[in-house]
């Protein structure tokens, strides 16, 4: 017989597995089942490949304008099992961004949109994050051409915001999948990218999705990073988040990025 968790109330508060009750030494056979829907969920957000022309199709229909870029492993499997290709640009994609007219723009923010582990994280949420994002853009700035990548590693964003010199590169990618959150977004921002940067030269936004962190609260912290960034002219372990203290309104235009930037802090 199965019998209750006396903490069952919890579960109308959170999505992790907890009071899940028990039948004899066992978990009941629903829960059981749930777990087994779960863990097929998150293989199937690894495994499922992003239709990365149909979510151009979808951007350009809104006025977005953006183009697709794939990584240098070529195919799903690949990219599971050599990340260092998953890094790095294709060649042919290197030569469209090379060649693109918005190279040496004056980018103040490159998005780039890509897979990831998560391609449903980006089928349900980049759309709508895009758009909070261009909401609440500070007055002056220059957003770039929104680059769908696939097969995408988060450092494949280096190398797309420095041959667009992009002053800041953010980019949009499915997380790993959990047990409860199959298509987690995760923003990942970094000043004057380039090939060579580091995970500790980046600032990262996590769990966004409506199950978790809201789209709106979401562009109002990168915005605040962004500002921050430009002003401290770096990203990453130096830039301390504390965007819950601070106005957006504060988020301006500062004068034009030198070209040799200061030295980071030790």
């Amino acid at each position: 017989m199965s019998v209750a968790d006396p903490w069952s109330d919890l579960r109308a508060y959170t999505a992790a597995r907890l009071a899940l009750g028990r039948c004899g030494a066992s978990l009941p056979t629903d829960e059981i089942l749930r777990f087994g829907l779960a863990h097929a969920e998150a293989r199937d957000a690894v495994q499922r490949q992003l239709d990365a022309g149909a979510l151009v199709a979808r951007l350009q229909a809104t006025g977005v304008q953006s183009l697709a870029v794939a990584s240098a492993a070529r195919d799903r499997t690949t990219f599971l099992l050599r990340p260092d290709l998953g890094r790095r640009l294709s060649d042919s994609s290197r030569m469209l961004l090379s060649d693109a007219p918005d190279a040496g723009a004056g980018i103040d923010l490159l998005v780039v949109v890509a897979d990831g582990l998560s391609a449903p994280a980006i089928e349900r949420n980049a759309v709508p994050m895009l758009d909070a994002i261009r909401r609440q853009a500070p007055p002056g700035i220059c957003i770039g051409p929104v680059v769908v990548a696939t097969q995408a590693r988060v450092a494949l964003g280096d190398e797309i915001g420095g041959l667009l010199e992009a002053a800041l590169v953010a980019m949009l990618i499915g997380e790993r999948p959990g047990l409860s959150s199959p298509d987690s977004l995760g923003i990942y921002l970094t000043w004057k990218p380039r090939s060579g940067r580091s995970d500790a030269e980046r600032n990262c936004i996590s769990n966004i999705r409506p199950e978790g962190l809201g789209y709106d609260a979401a562009a109002r912290r990168l915005w605040w990073l962004c500002g921050q960034a430009r002003q401290l002219q770096l990203t990453g372990v130096h830039l301390k988040d504390r965007s819950s203290q601070a106005s957006i309104a504060a988020v301006a235009p500062v004068p034009a990025i030198p070209a040799d930037p200061p030295t980071q802090p030790p």
